[in-house]
This record gives C-alpha cells, sequence and structure tokens, in this order.
C-alpha cells in the first residue's frame, strides 16, 4: 500500500515511517524539509499521487491555542482536499487522549483538528495517544527556570512514539470503506499510570542533569484540575502497550553528553 506520512520528521512521523517500510509499505514522506507544505499546499498534489492513505501526523509550531487552531485548520483541509484530487480512501488522524472538556490552549485546537478532518470528503478515524515519553524532555525544558522545572501533577499514562506508530500501521493495514456508523476513536496508551513529576525526575536522572523538578498546581486553573484529576487517563477501551517509561529511559534515553 501507498502511504504518506504529513509531519514525516516530527517526533511521531520519524518512527511511523520506519514501521511502516518495515512492513511493506510505499511511503510518501511529507514535510517542508520533502519539498512539502500542507499550509501553502506547494507540492501536495505531486505528493498524493497514487496515495491510499494519509496518516495526518502534523505538529504545529506553537503550543497557543489561535495559532494552532489556525495551524490544523490549513493543514488539514489542504491534505483533505489534495488527497480527495488524487483519490485517497482514508485519512489517520493522531490525536490526544481526554481533551474533551479542556477549555482552551494546544488541546481545544486539537479537537477542532479532529473535527475538520471528520467534516472532509475523504473517511477519516482517529487515533488518540496518551502524552509520548519523548515529550517529558520537551515539556521539562519549557518549564525549566534556571535550574528549576515547575511541573504539573499530569496524570497520565505515557506511550513510546515508536508503540503509537505501530498503531497507526495497524490502522493502514485496516484501510477501506468505513464499517455502517463510522469508526470508532481509537486510544493508545503506555501500561500504567504515571506521574509527570515522577517521570521528569527520572528522566533528569538519567541524563545526570543538576536540576531540581518541583511540583506546582494553581486551583484556579481549569486545565491544570483537570491533568491532576485523570481526565488525560485512557478510557476503559483504550489499547494498553509498553513499555513504561522507566523501560523505555533503559533502552532509548541513554545519558546524553
Amino acid at each position: 500500500m501507498k502511504v504518506a506520512v504529513a509531519g514525516a520528521t516530527g517526533r511521531l512521523g520519524r518512527p511511523t515511517v520506519e514501521v511502516l517500510r518495515e512492513r511493506g509499505h510505499e511511503v510518501v514522506p511529507i514535510s517542508r524539509r520533502n519539498g512539502v507544505d500542507v499550509i501553502t499546499g506547494e507540492g501536495l498534489d505531486a505528493a498524493l499521487s497514487g496515495v491510499d492513505v494519509i496518516i495526518d501526523a502534523t505538529s504545529g509550531p506553537s503550543p497557543e491555542e489561535q495559532e494552532e487552531t489556525q495551524f490544523f485548520t490549513t493543514a488539514t483541509r489542504n491534505l483533505q482536499q489534495a488527497g480527495a484530487r488524487a483519490g485517497v480512501r482514508e485519512v489517520v488522524v493522531v490525536s490526544i487522549i481526554g481533551i474533551d472538556p479542556f477549555p482552551g490552549g494546544y488541546y481545544a485546537a486539537k479537537i477542532v483538528h479532529e473535527r475538520v478532518a471528520l467534516g472532509g470528503p475523504i473517511p477519516a478515524r482517529i487515533v488518540r495517544a496518551a502524552q509520548f515519553h519523548e515529550f517529558v524532555e520537551t515539556l521539562t525544558d519549557w518549564a525549566t527556570q534556571g535550574d528549576v522545572a515547575y511541573l504539573p501533577n499530569m496524570r497520565t499514562q505515557l506511550v513510546a512514539a515508536r508503540t503509537v506508530a505501530e498503531v497507526l500501521a495497524d490502522a493502514v493495514a485496516e484501510a477501506g470503506a468505513p464499517p455502517a456508523g463510522g469508526w470508532e476513536t481509537i486510544e493508545i496508551a503506555g501500561p500504567r499510570e504515571e506521574n509527570l513529576v515522577d517521570a521528569a525526575m527520572m528522566l533528569a536522572s538519567r541524563r545526570g542533569r543538576a536540576l531540581k523538578i518541583e511540583a506546582v498546581s494553581d486551583p484556579a486553573n481549569p486545565e491544570v484540575r483537570l491533568m491532576e484529576a485523570g481526565a488525560l487517563l485512557p478510557g476503559p477501551g483504550a489499547r494498553l502497550e509498553g513499555p513504561t517509561f522507566e523501560q523505555w529511559l533503559e533502552t532509548d534515553a541513554a545519558p546524553s553528553g
């Protein structure tokens, strides 16, 4: 099968390309680095020629709601319209577990992303993933001031990007006409609940960083309350796949330097 991966050079896109090729699919990497721009549409029609399935693993340049909403709306419509012209059969969209109750921010932009994809001319299914193991370092860096990282007690079931890539490849293998009533959203998460603060501490220790991790809470912030209450945990029907964050650290996150 010929599969286009939008966001092919990103944190999830790279392992997705690898897994698809390992399974024998012909892969078309879509990114500005490959000469294709999902925002301007440059190179998109040529890239999608003969493609059967698009995996939309795009991510915008900012965590801000307005900027990300504009990014996802434009990119998703361009992928849907160019895909329809090319005869693409299905779009698989990567999203995030538990985002429905969040009133704003990046998670609200992802809700828009899902709606635009589901409203397009090509049938779409949603794969919602928990936060990636690989994202812990990014969140820690964003939260660092001097030698202290201030992080919320986010409850999540951290999952490896490679594990999510394998679920996306499974979805590609099932591509075709949607069942009656449409596809249900797929959830993929790690094997057990973890806390962002604890994960950041383990990562700092593994990296050999002299960084203090401090838990912070803001009861007035509805997003923080939701994170602490477990809104980002998977539902009862989710696929739970390893490795745990600790196992991943042992194999995939060697000390830097």
